[in-house]
């Protein structure tokens, strides 16, 4: 079902890869990319390298593949932002009619961009591809991820599909929205949900990694990035403490009550250690996770209002003017 009685002309495209020490998939990307943009019929688009500095000569390559194809870009920063500021990066150097987002392990495939494309032309800002099966990957990691995925979706206060990463398709204006918001810590499966806009979503089966070694720990896999989408886009921890100090300040009021009934009642008490240690071991554990939690969002609250930039380019091959400018305004928001 289209959002618009008629399809909208096929637009011109942004493509966004973030990646750090990816020399063995650079070729494959730019190649994948191009024969899939060729038969979907964009002959507009732009192919934007966003690097971490890299050991293995990936800017290097990612050079000589744009001496061939002036529309290879690229972007490297001075010192390590990580994937999600630097995928922020490349959408806001981003200049076509849309921008699509995808890593550079070939392991979310760039043959479904033909389908992400169709979905824009049908109305629609946001189309994410949403994963089936997730081959390449330990039954741990698959478990984290779904416990994960369904621990966000009942807590977060936007809709964040399940089994969803990076990759998607947006809409000129949701980019503009999303790197308008100017967060330190850039949940972009949060993000995108959070600005609105017509979606819909497009399964498909995930790949094993073509080449490399994953820049994720193989059984947790992207942890702290998860964290970041429940303490950014949730209140439902800071709520939850609040709920289980009530709860355990009633229970020892109850065990208080009880144990006072029973001295008068004239029961014996045997003298001893051990309930003193696990009422004191309990409560301390539950002051600290308590503690922990509120850090976690007052450390968030700290590298906001800190205001440092997001990136800092040290160099950048074959951008236009407009991309620079946007590239070095939108760093400080």
């Amino acid at each position: 079902m289209t959002v618009n009685s008629e399809l909208r002309p096929i637009p011109s495209l942004s493509i966004v890869v973030p990646a750090y020490n990816e020399i063995d998939n650079v070729g494959n990307v730019c190649t994948r990319v191009a024969q899939v943009l060729s038969t979907t019929g964009v002959d507009d688009w732009e192919l934007i390298f966003s690097v971490d500095p890299s050991s293995d000569g990936t800017e290097n390559a990612i050079r000589q593949l744009a001496q061939a194809e002036p529309r290879i870009k690229l972007i490297r920063f001075s010192r390590k932002v990580g994937q999600p500021a630097a995928t922020i990066a490349g959408m806001a150097a981003s200049t076509k009619d849309a921008c699509v987002v995808i890593d550079c392990d070939l392991q979310d495939p760039p043959e479904l961009i033909a389908d992400l494309v169709h979905g824009y032309r049908e109305g629609y800002d946001v189309v994410y591809a949403q994963r089936r099966t997730r081959e390449g990957e330990t039954v741990i990691k698959r478990a984290v991820a779904s416990l994960g995925y369904s621990v966000i979706g009942k807590i977060s206060e936007v809709d964040i599909p399940k089994n969803t990463g990076d990759f998607r398709l947006m809409s000129h204006r949701v980019v503009a929205e999303v790197v308008a918001l100017g967060e330190s810590h850039g949940f972009l499966k949060g993000l995108v949900p959070y600005v609105g806009f017509p979606t819909t979503g497009v399964q498909y089966d995930r790949a094993a990694r073509e080449a490399g070694a994953s820049k994720y720990n193989r059984f947790w896999g992207s942890l702290l990035i998860g964290l970041n989408g429940v303490i950014g886009f949730s209140r439902y921890p800071l709520q939850l403490i609040s709920i289980s100090g009530l709860i355990l300040a009633l229970l020892a009021i109850v065990v208080a009550i009880t144990y006072a009934a029973l001295k008068i009642a004239g029961v014996d008490f045997p003298a001893g250690n051990v309930t003193i240690v696990v009422v004191v071991s309990f409560f301390s554990g539950v002051q600290l996770l308590s503690i922990g939690i509120m850090g976690e969002y007052v450390g968030r609250i700290y590298d906001e209002v800190k205001r440092r930039p997001k990136w800092i380019v040290e160099s950048q091959t074959g951008l236009s003017r407009e991309a620079v400018e946007q590239l070095d305004e939108l760093r400080w928001r």
